[in-house]
């Protein structure tokens, strides 16, 4: 299937690397150009390279989207590079245990990092997303709806994530400019492996028992299988979804693990 995708821009956070590498990659095999913004110099010079010695075309802007100016400038980088954009997809942030316990400003840096360049990108990105009627993708979590424990400032900021979804799909319908967000629950990322290290004695079995709590196949999903979403998402082939909350995630939300 044609996606329509060719010569579209897209600025995705986080995008070099996980999930935003993954929808990245999958944009720019579908034609697209992904502009990835990222505080992560090394990974995202070397995916970029990568995909232009592929011959996929893309590009990259680096700095911290905790800051407003730089959120700033990847749009302005992005409209003086390609004189478009199709798209935001809001990826970048990290469960990072900003919980009751470690107190008011962990959380209030926790809502830093996760949230607000959310809102920043979208908002200087607005005048050129009207003119091409363009896409916004919001990748939240499973945490959002179910919860961890030990993550207020995460939990907060993916819930946020969904009520932005709603707000904005609400906001820009006159504009013709559709919202959605998907929801990730147990994906094997380059993090996801490196959290798996760092806290467990035995890695391997606790992804085991992890993987056995997933009602579909008892095994986590797969990064091409959220990019291949996301992607689509973002296309005109699915024209007439907006301010919706999409899972691919072998039933782990929804579906009762107990059966399994």
């Amino acid at each position: 299937m044609d996606l329509n995708l060719k010569d579209k821009v897209f600025i995705v956070t986080g995008g070099s690397e996980g999930i935003g590498g993954g929808i990245s990659a999958t944009i720019a095999q579908e034609g697209g150009i992904p502009v990835v913004a990222s505080w992560s110099e090394e990974t995202t010079v070397k995916f970029i390279e990568d995909l232009r010695e592929n011959g996929f075309r893309a590009d990259y802007l680096i700095g911290d989207l905790q800051s407003t100016d730089y959120c700033k400038s990847v749009i302005t980088y992005a409209i003086e590079k390609f004189g478009r954009i199709d798209g935001i997809v809001n990826n970048a942030g990290s469960n990072d245990g900003a919980g009751l316990e470690k107190g008011p400003e962990a959380f209030r840096k926790s809502m830093m990092l996760n949230l607000y360049h959310y809102f920043d990108l979208v908002h200087f990105a607005l005048p050129y997303l009207k003119k091409s009627k363009g896409s916004i993708l919001n990748i939240s979590s499973k945490v959002a709806l179910t919860g961890q424990g030990g993550t207020s400032g995460y939990a907060a900021s993916k819930g946020a994530h969904l009520g932005l979804t709603r707000e904005w799909a609400l906001e820009l319908l006159p504009f013709g400019i559709r919202v959605n967000a998907i929801l990730p629950s147990e994906v094997m990322t380059p993090y996801y492996k490196k959290w798996l290290k760092a806290t467990f004695e035995d890695p391997e079995a606790k992804e085991r028992e992890i993987s056995a709590k997933v009602p579909l196949g008892s095994r986590m999903t797969k990064i091409d299988e959220i990019a291949a979403l996301a992607v689509f998402v973002l296309s005109d082939k699915s024209a007439h979804t907006t301010g919706q909350f999409l899972f691919a995630d072998g039933g782990y939300v929804h579906l009762d693990r107990a059966i399994t």
